[in-house]
């Protein structure tokens, strides 16, 4: 049986039996190791007899040496000869004088052990500490079972009734009590007592399903409630509490071993005291101390002071081992330092292919040291491992045609940390390289969003046969061309080369040789070359002289107007794509137009003359180009097509000569009169303030109003200026978006303006000056006020942003896409997303339907015709019909409504945006999803804005904005809405407050509004359920207590939407679904009817809706719940899977919840299959291809054996 293969774990709670089974034997000193032999000390800490040999295969005593005595114990010191690995292993236990309590079960909120017997958490910790006695059997006196009191009381009702009745104290009075509970009888009994309370939250009903809860997870699970007080405590093993000398002779110890020390030494003398029969107050006392030295070990500082160390160091208890970042989970299992990766700053690689990166090649050495030293062994060029490793440290010469050879087929992986999205690592074919700097291709610096002022990376070598496979399908370089989020194209040209692709597109009229005809291509750069015509000279070549272009045959007989320039551009493209003249989306989608081409016969270079003049290609141009390209030919045309694109601008923008001089810049001729006429008018705002005309907050907004429409007229001046001076070095390099942009250019030239406070307000000073003539030194400060904010303002953003990508991830990482199709019925109507507020459009009715299954028949508005029917995927061209066809709302399948248990369907999913085709099986868009949405976060604002007062217009925007969304939380000036579909009959005001009846048939609601809001409905408009009745935002769970889930969920993505959008950031539908669809993923209990369910508790929507299925059909009564909206921490925490809760956050929580309950984890999602060591199951470890098998004719391996040991490699 392969240990690795299992199909879920369970956790409970150990029994004294079950941890005395897994013990080797007892600890019964609290020695360690002694100090003068460094031997472990026997029944100690360390003690071999109970833990293993410290050394491979010898005893303690040294009677026993090497393998030959495998597994005999030595009959002297009772060692068994064996692997010294076992003491990593083996556990020993201490047999407790006093039973103690486990402080998990004790102190956690809600206190377990308090539900089970239904005492407060104060009296029990009174009890359990010696404080108070509890009351075990009332016998004739006038007392409750379970009550508790104090000494004094003890001693009274002592007097009086004598032995009549029983208390007790500590954890052994609470034992007998948890052994007495009745779980059956109690259950019943709360069940029936729930029943009775109607008021859904009343506190008494809360505590009744928290303890039915409880007691019915003792009752299904096998776990018995006294098994929350210890009588024997486990030791774990001693190679994982490791003690280590030091230099100088001292000892550093895991702080587990003094806690462990503490534990035995109380518990020795406890047992002394006993043994000696000490009068009880100092037996109490040392028992109170046990508990408290037992507490510290499991979880230190969870009650009273924490125990510290040397220098008041507080000791890291097994809690705090598996708590945080820095603990077992999150530093040791989900994340690992790796063999075989190197790291070192990057350099540009202008000359590299896409699929291609540079390693220096005392890194690729080092890297592929093992098989180059198979290499070096089985060319015979060194005798043995051993001199194979000597020519590697003096680097042989003969040695880097090994490295070549191996390296060759060899994918490397290269990732750049912060990696905020799937792009952040990808595999490219290494190069050896000179120097000691990785080179990295110039275009996939966007997906790294590197750049080369000190960035480093990161090389990890993939080794299995699988690994590589994977790599160099899936990971390479040039076949990550389009961006998750939206699904365009990630690989733009930037800087240098969209300068020199502009530079050569651009045309001029009137230069020497203008309306020249050439017989072809060639003659044409043949003049280019003799000077004769320029780069931009608009010249004709007859059409049919392209061989390999494609054009219409009505054009075969006619002349193309064109440029030198624009030849050389379309010579990058495949064969059979059309000739790129002009940016136009005709153009580029279609074919070149017609007004380029000429008749024979006619008068060209008169006609040349007339034609007007296109513009060059610019960033944006590029981009569309290489989409479409893509489009047509897919990843490995349009890589090739990349590299020549990049090698052309590289090309140009050297041949341009493009500099800037300070002569470049012109200075703005209406500066003077802008600053003028605007002081004027400050001046004059001002003075209506002095004579109480206006208010200050009116006063404020003027001036600021006044200054930025000043910038903005200076602004629109400069743009007119770059525009006419076309071949001034600037202008060129911001029409072509290669660097720079208007408003860089306005602070340069034309004035900074304002500038903002801490608090978000405005200065009302503005900077006048540009960067051209300097700035005064009150200017200088001015500005450096905004600039640390500014700077202080990334810092906090990019923390954030990280964290909130990390909830993200936790929420959605068990989205796979596991099957073909759910086979739902419901879906979706879109339309395009508008603004409300001022009418812009957020998304458009295409981009939110592109890539979709259709969920109706769609059907022509005036001609009925279908056309499309249901379940057809919406392409680029069938949206343009609908679209054309004049249909605004479209039903579409959607991840909010897909059936599928654990994940997604692909009909419901639809296109992956980061290949453009159909979403396999095995894809994890969970996490593509949350990364999608992290990714740019970092690019969103962080503060909200203040206007300045007016209440309703501060809203909550960027970063805090998409939190609060996701976390569910009631925002900032929050809207009333309406609770009924109806009219609004009657809106009366009252000190601020508006009071607005709304009617319907059936009712009147009256809805109350917060003070001080702005209405948003006048009297005897229609409103539906859910709609706003004032100002501000919706709070989503007000939204979901009037409308259904879908609405909600709707409401979100339209509001995160919104956020993207006007910080310019496009992210697809499809990513928030997915996380709306996990924050309304349970249902809350509100009656059980025949089920199983408790009242209260949440079951997941599916698992609910299968049970009432099951149960109609057996004609009993259906469970009734209500949806629950959860923010994405809770939903975290809800999760099936206790080790994914458990590795997020409230690790504790979690791992002592899951055991009462005896919870299986199914290890349905990533994270817990990256714990266990599994692989994902996703991708190539989706179930659907584990079970995938193949014949082979030969096999791939010969089954010679090695002729080298594994130990010899090791060496």
């Amino acid at each position: 049986m392969n240990i690795n293969d299992f199909e879920g774990l369970r956790i409970g709670i150990a029994s004294p039996e079950k941890i005395r089974s897994w013990s080797y034997g007892e600890v019964k000193k609290a020695e360690t190791i002694n100090y003068r032999t460094l031997k472990p000390e026997r029944d100690g800490l360390y003690c071999e007899k109970i833990f293993g040999p410290t050394k491979d295969f010898e005893c303690s005593c040294g009677k026993y040496k090497r393998l030959r005595y495998k597994n005999i114990v030595c009959d002297r010191c009772g060692v068994e000869v064996t692997r010294s690995k076992v003491r990593r292993e083996r556990m020993g236990h201490i047999e407790l004088a006093s039973p103690v309590s486990h402080i998990w079960f004790f102190k956690g909120v809600p206190s377990r052990i308090g539900l089970v017997l239904d005492m407060s958490p104060r009296d029990l910790e009174e009890v359990l500490y010696f404080v108070s006695y509890v009351v075990l059997d009332p016998g004739s006196a006038p007392l409750e079972k379970k009550q508790t009191i104090s000494d004094k009381e003890y001693r009274a009702y002592y007097e009086k009734y004598g032995n009549s009745f029983r208390v007790g104290m500590g954890a052994e009075a609470i034992k007998e009590l948890l052994k007495q509970v009745d779980l059956e009888k109690e259950v019943s009994e709360i069940k029936e007592e729930i029943d009775e309370i109607k008021d859904a939250t009343s506190q008494k009903r809360i505590r009744l399903v928290k303890r039915l809860d409880v007691l019915n997870a003792f009752l299904e699970s096998g776990n018995k409630p006294e098994w929350m007080i210890m009588d024997v405590i486990p030791v774990i093993p001693p190679d994982l509490r490791p003690m280590i000398q030091l230099d100088g002779g001292r000892f550093a110890t895991s702080d587990l071993n003094d806690l462990y020390r503490r534990v035995i030494n109380r518990n020795n003398r406890l047992k002394k005291l006993i043994d000696l029969g000490a009068p009880s107050i100092i037996i109490q006392n040392e028992k109170r101390m046990l508990q408290e030295a037992v507490d510290a070990l499991f979880d230190n500082g969870r009650r009273g002071r924490n125990i510290t160390g040397a220098g008041n160091r507080p000791l890291k208890s097994l809690s705090s081992m598996l708590k945080g970042k820095q603990g077992r989970f999150r530093q040791n299992l989900l994340g690992k330092r790796v063999d075989y990766s190197g790291r070192s700053v990057i350099v540009v690689g202008p000359s590299l292919k896409m699929y291609e990166c540079g390693i220096p090649k005392e890194m690729a050495l080092e890297l592929f040291k093992p098989h180059v030293i198979n290499g070096l062994v089985s060319k015979e060029i060194a005798s043995n491992i051993k001199s194979a490793k000597k020519m590697i440290e003096n680097q042989d010469e003969r040695v880097w045609d090994i490295v070549e050879e191996k390296i060759s087929e060899h994918p490397v992986m290269l990732n750049r940390a912060p990696t905020l999205h799937r792009l952040g690592i990808q595999a490219f074919q290494p190069k050896l390289i000179e120097g000691r700097s990785i080179r990295l291709h110039p275009l996939v610096c966007a997906a790294f969003n590197a750049d080369f002022d000190g960035d480093q990376m990161a090389v990890h070598l993939p080794i299995s046969d699988e690994a590589q496979a994977e790599a160099r399908i899936l990971m390479l370089g040039a076949n990550n061309i389009l961006s998750p989020k939206d699904g365009k194209p990630i690989v733009t040209p930037s800087q240098d080369m969209v300068l020199g692709n502009y530079y050569i597109t651009i045309e001029k009229a009137g230069l020497k040789g203008e309306g020249r005809v050439f017989k072809d291509y060639n003659e044409a750069l043949m003049a280019y070359e003799r000077r004769e015509i320029t780069l931009h000279t608009r010249i004709a070549i007859p059409v049919k002289s392209f061989k390999y272009k494609v054009f219409p045959d009505i054009y075969m007989d006619k002349y193309l107007v064109t440029t030198p320039g624009k030849l050389l551009f379309n010579e990058i493209f495949p064969d059979t794509f059309q000739y790129i003249n002009e940016g136009s989306s005709e153009n580029i989608e279609k074919i070149t137009p017609s007004k380029y081409f000429l008749d024979k016969g006619v008068n060209i270079k008169e006609e040349i003359s007339k034609m007007p003049l296109t513009d060059a290609f610019n960033k944006g141009i590029l981009s569309k180009l290489i989409a479409q390209i893509y489009k047509r030919y897919q990843t490995t045309e349009t890589s090739v097509m990349l590299d020549k694109l990049k090698d052309l601008g590289f090309k140009y923008s050297t041949l341009s000569g493009i500099s800037i001089a300070i002569s470049d810049i012109k200075e703005s001729k209406i500066k003077p009169e802008v600053l003028k006429e605007s002081q004027d008018l400050v001046d004059q705002i001002n003075k209506q303030f002095k004579r109480g005309l206006i208010t200050d907050q009116e006063r404020y907004e003027k001036v600021i109003e006044t200054w930025t429409n000043a910038k903005k007229r200076i602004q629109v001046e400069l743009e007119q200026m770059v525009k006419e001076d076309s071949d001034n070095p600037i202008s060129i390099m911001m029409m072509s978006k290669a660097r720079g942009d208007i408003n860089s250019h306005t602070q340069l030239v034309g004035m900074r303006g304002l500038f903002s406070k801490p608090n978000g307000m405005s200065e009302e000073i503005p900077v006048k000056s540009s960067f051209s003539e300097g700035v005064t030194i009150s200017e200088f400060f001015l500005s450096t006020h905004g600039a640390r904010k500014g700077a202080v303002d990334t810092a906090l953003k990019t923390a954030d942003a990280g964290y909130l990508t990390r909830r993200l991830v936790d929420v959605a990482q068990d989205m796979i896409v596991k099957e073909e199709d759910c086979g739902t019925m419901e879906g979706v109507v879109v339309e395009a997303f508008i603004d409300d507020k001022d009418g812009t459009v957020v998304e458009s009715l295409s981009d939110r339907i592109i890539g979709r299954y259709t969920n109706k028949n769609i059907l022509h508005p005036e001609t009925k015709e279908v056309i499309a029917e249901r379940n057809t995927y919406i392409t680029e061209s069938l949206a343009d019909k609908i679209i054309k066809a004049g249909i605004t709302k479209v039903p579409i399948r959607t991840v909010l409504t897909c059936k599928t248990e654990h994940g997604v369907c692909r009909r419901c999913y639809g296109r992956n945006l980061a290949t453009g085709n159909i979403v396999e099986v095995g894809e994890a868009v969970g996490i593509m999803a949350a990364q999608s949405i992290g990714e740019p976060g970092t690019q969103l604002t962080m503060r909200t804005f203040n206007t300045g007062g007016v209440a309703g217009d501060d809203i909550t925007q960027g970063l805090p904005r998409v939190q609060e969304l996701f976390e569910a939380r009631n925002p900032k000036g929050k809207s009333t809405i309406s609770e009924i579909n109806g009219k609004v009959t009657k809106i009366e005001e009252d000190g601020g407050k508006f009071e607005i009846s709304v009617t319907n048939d059936i009712e009147t609601r009256v809805h109350v509004t917060n003070y001080g809001t702005k209405l948003a409905v006048n009297l005897n408009d229609t409103v539906v359920a859910g709609q706003k009745l004032t100002y501000g935002a919706i709070s989503p769970k007000e939204l979901l207590v009037v409308t259904d889930p879908i609405t909600v969920q709707q409401y979100i993505l339209l509001e995160i939407q919104k956020v993207y959008s006007s910080q310019g950031v496009n992210i697809s539908d499809k990513h928030v679904e997915i996380m709306a669809k996990r924050m309304i993923s349970k249902i809350k209990i509100v009656n059980s009817g025949d089920s199983l369910f408790l009242p209260g508790t949440m079951v997941n929507i599916n698992k609910f809706a299968d049970i009432n299925k099951q149960l109609i059909i057996e004609g009993k009564n259906p469970a009734i719940g209500k949806p629950v909206l959860l923010g994405i921490t809770k939903a975290s925490l809800e999760t099936d899977s206790f080790l994914s809760a458990a590795s997020f956050q409230e690790t504790t929580r979690i791992l002592t919840d899951a055991a009462i309950h005896g919870r299986v984890d199914e290890l349905n999602g990533l994270k817990e299959n990256v714990i266990i060591g599994k692989l994902i199951p996703a991708g190539t470890g989706a179930k659907k291809y584990k079970k995938a098998s193949y014949e082979l004719e030969n096999p791939l391996v010969k089954d010679e054996p090695l002729e080298v040991l594994e130990q010899e490699l090791m060496d």
